[in-house]
């Protein structure tokens, strides 16, 4: 009877593997140029703006933590906690590919059922304008619905919003600087003929923005 023949089986130590070691893959990673998408201008606005359109949420709907936007990285910072004892009534953010005279992206609004994590971008139909004025600058919100959220997207203008919901709105935004002595003064509530109109002129700047970057 021949007996087995004997394989040699190797050692996973002495095995040569191609996977570099962990501190050379870490090395190497951190060298590797790359670009991650930026949700400000990378993110399109979307095929039925101005009226319905993509919003990155930066701060949740109960939340006192005032995330924002970071320019540069295009990820969300913490900006700082607010100084007043409130929480933003709605889910808030700003619509990509936009930009406002005090060079920010136009800020959002949106209500709707439930708290959206910040970095999530979701697409809000606008249904009004909040005119508004922080420490003397112009600094105006879109008042939007989810237009996913079956509770609320059939909303179409403003005026059908119950009146405390746009009371509770406003007091918020008059109230939460005041501890910081900042003052903020909100104007009437404009309907969303108004608000479509803001979201052109803060695409038409946008654009504007980018052919002067491309000239330079």
């Amino acid at each position: 009877m021949v007996p087995p023949i004997e394989t040699q089986v190797k050692s996973p130590v002495s095995q040569k593997f191609s996977i570099p070691p962990l501190n050379e893959r870490i090395l190497s990673s951190m060298t590797r140029r790359s670009v991650a998408a930026h949700p400000w201008h990378d993110l399109e606005i979307g095929p039925d703006a101005p009226q319905i359109f993509n919003v990155v949420i930066e701060i949740s709907k109960g939340g006192k933590v005032k995330y924002e936007l970071d320019k540069k990285t295009g990820l969300i910072k913490v900006d700082r906690v607010l100084y007043s004892s409130v929480v933003y009534p709605h889910n808030y953010g700003f619509i990509p590919r936009t930009l406002c005279e005090d060079s920010d992206p136009l800020d959002v609004l949106v209500i709707m059922q439930e708290p959206i994590l910040p970095g999530c971008f979701l697409r809000a139909k606008a249904i009004g304008l909040m005119p508004m004025i922080d420490q003397g600058e112009k600094d105006d919100k879109i008042i939007a619905v989810c237009a996913d959220d079956p509770e609320y997207k059939h909303y179409t203008d403003i005026n059908e919003l119950p009146p405390h919901r746009l009371a509770e709105i406003r007091r918020f935004f008059e109230d939460y600087k005041k501890n910081e002595n900042k003052e903020v003064a909100v104007n009437d509530f404009l309907p969303s003929d108004k608000a479509f109109e803001a979201v052109q002129h803060s695409q038409d700047l946008y654009a504007d923005y980018i052919v002067e970057s491309l000239r330079r």
